[in-house]
Protein backbone atom coordinates (compact mmCIF):
# COMPACT_ATOMS: atom_id res chain seq x y z
CA UNK A 1 0.00 0.00 0.00
CA UNK A 2 1.31 3.42 -0.95
CA UNK A 3 1.70 6.04 1.70
CA UNK A 4 -0.47 9.12 1.55
CA UNK A 5 2.29 11.47 0.39
CA UNK A 6 3.11 9.21 -2.56
CA UNK A 7 -0.54 9.24 -3.60
CA UNK A 8 -1.04 12.99 -3.15
CA UNK A 9 2.19 14.21 -4.77
CA UNK A 10 1.14 13.58 -8.42
CA UNK A 11 -2.20 15.34 -7.84
CA UNK A 12 -0.50 18.32 -6.21
CA UNK A 13 1.99 18.62 -9.08
CA UNK A 14 -0.80 18.49 -11.67
CA UNK A 15 -2.84 21.03 -9.72
CA UNK A 16 0.11 23.42 -9.78
CA UNK A 17 0.56 22.93 -13.55
CA UNK A 18 -3.14 23.35 -14.32
CA UNK A 19 -3.45 26.46 -12.17
CA UNK A 20 -0.46 27.99 -13.98
CA UNK A 21 -2.00 27.09 -17.35
CA UNK A 22 -5.26 28.80 -16.45
CA UNK A 23 -3.52 31.95 -15.31
CA UNK A 24 -1.01 32.06 -18.19
CA UNK A 25 -3.00 30.78 -21.17
CA UNK A 26 -6.47 31.97 -20.24
CA UNK A 27 -5.21 35.12 -18.56
CA UNK A 28 -7.26 34.72 -15.41
CA UNK A 29 -6.75 37.73 -13.23
CA UNK A 30 -6.18 35.80 -10.04
CA UNK A 31 -3.19 34.54 -8.16
CA UNK A 32 -2.43 30.89 -8.83
CA UNK A 33 -3.02 29.93 -5.20
CA UNK A 34 -6.48 31.58 -5.26
CA UNK A 35 -7.80 29.01 -7.74
CA UNK A 36 -9.92 26.59 -5.71
CA UNK A 37 -9.51 23.09 -7.18
CA UNK A 38 -13.19 22.33 -6.52
CA UNK A 39 -14.66 25.56 -7.95
CA UNK A 40 -16.57 25.26 -11.23
CA UNK A 41 -14.46 26.24 -14.22
CA UNK A 42 -17.44 27.72 -16.07
CA UNK A 43 -20.27 29.97 -14.94
CA UNK A 44 -20.12 31.32 -11.42
CA UNK A 45 -16.78 29.65 -10.61
CA UNK A 46 -13.87 30.89 -12.70
CA UNK A 47 -16.21 32.34 -15.32
CA UNK A 48 -14.68 30.55 -18.30
CA UNK A 49 -16.57 30.45 -21.60
CA UNK A 50 -16.67 28.27 -24.73
CA UNK A 51 -13.54 29.83 -26.22
CA UNK A 52 -11.73 29.06 -22.99
CA UNK A 53 -12.94 25.44 -23.28
CA UNK A 54 -11.28 25.18 -26.70
CA UNK A 55 -8.07 26.59 -25.23
CA UNK A 56 -8.25 24.03 -22.40
CA UNK A 57 -8.57 21.20 -24.93
CA UNK A 58 -5.49 22.52 -26.76
CA UNK A 59 -3.60 22.77 -23.46
CA UNK A 60 -4.47 19.18 -22.55
CA UNK A 61 -3.20 18.03 -25.93
CA UNK A 62 0.01 20.05 -25.97
CA UNK A 63 0.98 19.98 -22.29
CA UNK A 64 -0.12 16.46 -21.39
CA UNK A 65 -0.49 14.62 -24.72
CA UNK A 66 -4.15 13.86 -23.97
CA UNK A 67 -6.87 13.68 -26.61
CA UNK A 68 -10.43 13.22 -25.46
CA UNK A 69 -12.83 12.30 -28.23
CA UNK A 70 -15.85 11.71 -26.00
CA UNK A 71 -17.77 14.97 -25.51
CA UNK A 72 -19.54 13.66 -22.40
CA UNK A 73 -16.23 12.69 -20.76
CA UNK A 74 -14.76 16.05 -21.69
CA UNK A 75 -17.73 17.93 -20.24
CA UNK A 76 -17.35 15.97 -17.01
CA UNK A 77 -13.58 16.58 -16.91
CA UNK A 78 -14.08 20.32 -17.29
CA UNK A 79 -16.22 20.70 -14.17
CA UNK A 80 -13.29 21.69 -11.93
CA UNK A 81 -9.54 21.52 -11.65
CA UNK A 82 -9.88 18.30 -9.63
CA UNK A 83 -11.91 16.62 -12.39
CA UNK A 84 -9.30 17.72 -14.93
CA UNK A 85 -6.63 16.15 -12.73
CA UNK A 86 -8.68 12.94 -12.62
CA UNK A 87 -8.76 12.90 -16.43
CA UNK A 88 -5.02 13.51 -16.80
CA UNK A 89 -4.17 10.82 -14.26
CA UNK A 90 -6.56 8.33 -15.84
CA UNK A 91 -5.20 8.96 -19.35
CA UNK A 92 -1.60 8.69 -18.14
CA UNK A 93 -2.21 5.57 -16.11
CA UNK A 94 -1.88 7.37 -12.78
CA UNK A 95 1.55 8.87 -13.47
CA UNK A 96 2.12 12.57 -13.18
Amino acid sequence: MLDLETQVAPRAALLDRLRALLVDHLQLRRAVDELDPDAPLFGSGFGLDSLDAVELVVCLETEFGIRVGDAVALRHAFRSLNTMIDLVLAERGGAA
